[in-house]
């Protein structure tokens, strides 16, 4: 890779320049300039209508934050000390750690079934960032924060889908056919 700042002819792969140490290794991450490529790469988490998560306190019973699940229609509870986000409870959580067993839901608290210090998006990462690190991690929903760590929403894997799809959808045309 020819650095662009001193010219020399570095080996491929290379961080940083072996001549004038400048650094290379965001010289080849894709920058999508046009077609609804450039808002996943560019477009940040904000611009989503990020849903008002349903909350629940850590000492809450597992069987009250499933029915505020169920009168909300979503598949997630975030889960508070106070104010301070400190877990997530999902659907998957309910099937696999709660269904078949004969606890009692009244009696099970957050804190016992909750995944602990969860996964975040800050409000001003891209939506890539977001698919990311929903594929790596395994998860359908992440909470959004502020820069500060204020709780703004969750973004669920439906709303990236379904921002790219009105984005593809309402390009114009001839962007379309470069995409």
């Amino acid at each position: 890779m020819i650095c662009p700042f001193c010219g020399h002819n570095n080996i491929a792969g290379v961080d940083r320049c072996q001549e004038c140490m400048h650094p290379l290794r965001d010289l080849d991450v894709p920058r999508p300039t046009e077609g609804f490529q450039k808002h996943i790469m560019q477009d940040a988490v904000r611009h989503l209508n990020l849903a008002h998560p349903v909350n629940a306190q850590v000492d809450d019973s597992v069987a009250r934050t499933i029915e505020l699940m169920k009168q909300h229609r979503v598949g997630c509870a975030l889960v508070l000390e106070g104010e301070r986000l400190v877990g997530i409870f999902t659907e998957r959580d309910i099937l696999f750690k709660l269904a078949g067993t004969e606890q009692n839901l009244e009696r099970v608290t957050m804190r016992q079934v909750m995944i602990p210090d969860p996964a975040k998006l800050k409000a001003e990462d891209t939506m890539a960032t977001a698919l990311h690190q929903m594929s790596v991690g395994g998860f359908r929903h992440l909470p959004v924060v502020t820069s500060d760590d204020v709780l703004l929403g969750v973004v669920s894997i439906k709303d990236i889908l379904g921002y790219i799809y009105n984005k593809a959808l309402h390009q114009p045309a001839d962007e379309a056919a470069h995409t």
